[in-house]
């Protein structure tokens, strides 16, 4: 069994040290912000898996500005930090701030990146703006790669295309991913991609009903 309070005790804790030791050097600053995005990305996730829905929209904000604010003085390419900041906003329940992120990933040109990271934070951020048909486009350059999960391509490509079927299939898929996983982000075992591409489903028409030890219960 998971102790989601002292998961939660923990990575709180985790970011108020990181705060209280934020240094000015800006690659090191850099640094310390991403550590305490990440802290409170696993102090929101938790609290979500207790229920906690407020609070846990607190905390997944709080992740989303260190990611931004760690933004200027990052190194290229660091694709995962709009990413983390478009996820954190969805699970919150703050779409504009969803957007807003989604708009800074796209003006970053994520969508001309080399990397397949990139283009994925490109498509992300097209489908939080509603633009489904660039989202789609970038998508399926993330098919058939070694170097990308093919579940979570999948899932994309059937999001976009308001493909219902595909959608379930294939989200179920990348569900099942994560349970067969040993090994998670900052050891929070969660289906953190899953929950983000859930919220987008509904305004495409489509609801597909998960259950998982690694997801909140439906309450």
């Amino acid at each position: 069994m998971v102790d989601w309070a002292e998961l939660v005790t923990r990575a709180a804790a985790r970011y108020e040290d990181g705060a209280a030791r934020l240094p000015d050097a800006p690659d090191e600053r850099q640094r310390q912000l991403t550590r305490m995005g990440n802290a409170a990305w696993a102090a929101g996730l938790s609290l979500l898996m207790l229920g906690r829905k407020d609070e846990a929209a607190t905390w997944l904000v709080r992740a989303a500005e260190r990611y931004r604010e760690s933004w200027p003085d990052a190194p290229p390419e660091s694709w995962g930090r709009p990413i983390g900041a478009m996820k954190s906003r969805l699970l919150a329940g703050v779409v504009e701030g969803a957007r807003e992120d989604a708009l800074w990933a796209l003006e970053a040109r994520a969508a001309e990146s080399e990397s397949p990271i990139g283009r994925y934070a490109a498509a992300l951020a097209h489908l939080v703006l509603g633009e489904d048909g660039e989202a789609g486009v970038l998508a399926e350059t993330l098919q058939g790669r070694d170097d990308f999960p093919q579940s979570v391509a999948a899932t994309v490509v059937a999001l976009s295309a308001g493909d219902a079927s595909g959608y379930e299939e294939a989200i179920r898929a990348l569900l099942a991913d994560f349970e067969g996983r040993g090994v998670f982000l900052g050891d929070i075992p969660v289906a953190d991609t899953v929950l983000a591409l859930q919220k987008l489903a509904p305004s495409r028409g489509i609801d597909v009903l998960l259950s998982s030890r690694l997801l909140p219960s439906r309450r």
